[in-house]
């Protein structure tokens, strides 16, 4: 998070692909339905590279949290 508390354009990016991945494991459990693969097919780069940078979002976005409240119990 930036100083005025907005989020940075990373923490945007990562949130986007994070809410894309609850949403395909949202359908996986719910439906048995896989959207990524629907999409790019089983196996593909492209798939892995998705399935990757959710991963990397979510890595990402647990740094940040840790990092806003180091910050806040330093004030």
């Amino acid at each position: 998070m930036c100083e005025c508390g907005c989020i940075s354009v990373i923490g945007l990016i990562a949130y986007v692909l994070l809410f894309v991945g609850g949403l395909n494991w949202g359908l996986v459990g719910a439906l048995d339905f896989n959207l990524v693969t629907w999409l790019f097919g089983e196996g593909t780069l492209i798939t892995r590279v998705v399935y990757s940078l959710v991963g990397i979002a979510a890595i990402t976005s647990i740094v940040m949290v840790i990092v806003h409240y180091i910050k806040k119990s330093r004030v």
